[in-house]
């Protein structure tokens, strides 16, 4: 096996932490959109319209 130089370890480095934050923003995205689904429905709820 041969030794990774400094730049290739910087490059591997970089695509994991891209690879982390994008599935940490389709986390936040999927849980915010729930959020707003449920704040609609217990909305929606709360409404007597007669």
């Amino acid at each position: 096996m041969r030794e990774l130089s400094a730049e290739a370890r910087l490059h591997l480095y970089a695509r994991s932490l891209s690879r982390r934050t994008g599935a940490s923003m389709h986390h936040a995205a999927m849980y915010s959109a729930f959020a707003v689904i449920v704040a609609i429905v217990f909305g929606t709820l709360s409404v007597h319209p007669f």
